[in-house]
């Protein structure tokens, strides 16, 4: 008997979906997984390793220089996009400020700035410049990659609890704002994830999976491919009536 082959991918096939913070960790999977799955991609980041990423994804994929804390930048990212393209299909929102312990006694205001405004007026940006080219187009998917901390927060990190928490509140207001547009906006909260960012905190990714897998109902980590393949449920036609809500990839960490 012959096996069965395993199916094309092609959920996003002829989509153009545009990701920040993408040129490494969650961004750069999520990237790889939208172009599996038959779509072009505008990877548009802070840093020049987003231009390496795309010439190694091919010629789906675009990069584009992009500080999503300033609307021109932001603004002209979206008008590259269609300038490329001709249209944009699905926004992700994936920036994130370095990581900035303190509580609201020692925190500088300079580092509650910067992380409210790369997370939260981030996506605020990207999305005021990217909803009406989609809308133009006749709709489209918008995904804020949050966090577990949006819903249970932890100690000495104010400004990224407060600035995911947001998030998740900002998705649910643009979904009600725009589904009369063929907007649909959710949020997805992952909870850790193996990736460089988590090296700022710990030695290597083992020592970061020993120490923050038991937090985990599933007894470990994340992989980001797996954050990916739900970023692309939440873009693709899979999640038609999903709109103004989060979707928590946590492995079980909320549900303590």
């Amino acid at each position: 008997m012959t096996e069965p082959t395993n199916p094309v991918l092609t959920r996003l096939a002829d989509r153009v979906i545009m990701i920040t913070g993408a040129a490494s960790g969650i961004g750069a999977a999520i990237a790889r997984r939208c172009i599996a799955e038959g779509a072009r991609v505008v990877c548009a980041d802070y840093s020049s390793d987003v231009v390496q990423l795309a010439e190694a994804l091919g010629p789906a994929a675009l990069a584009v220089c992009c500080d999503v804390a300033d609307r021109r930048s932001v603004e002209r990212a979206v008008d590259t996009a269609w300038v490329q393209f001709g249209r944009l299909d699905g926004l992700v929102h994936n920036a994130a400020a370095p990581s900035l312990d303190g509580t609201v006694v020692d925190l500088a205001e300079e580092q509650w700035r910067l992380e409210i405004d790369v997370s939260l007026t981030g996506a605020f940006l990207a999305s005021k410049y990217a909803i009406p080219v989609m809308a133009a187009g006749g709709g489209g998917a918008v995904v804020f990659i949050a966090s577990q901390f949006a819903h249970v927060a932890v100690g000495k990190a104010v400004a990224y609890c407060a600035a995911k928490a947001g998030l998740v509140h900002l998705a649910k207001a643009v979904a009600i704002d725009h589904a009369a547009d063929g907007i649909r906006v959710n949020s997805l909260s992952p909870g850790a994830v193996a990736t460089t960012r988590l090296l700022q905190r710990w030695p290597d990714l083992d020592a970061a999976n020993k120490g923050l897998g038991p937090a985990h109902l599933l007894g470990r980590i994340a992989a980001p491919d797996e954050i990916a393949a739900a970023a692309v449920f939440l873009l693709s036609s899979d999640a038609s009536f999903v709109t103004g809500t989060d979707l928590l990839v946590d492995g079980g960490y909320a549900a303590r």
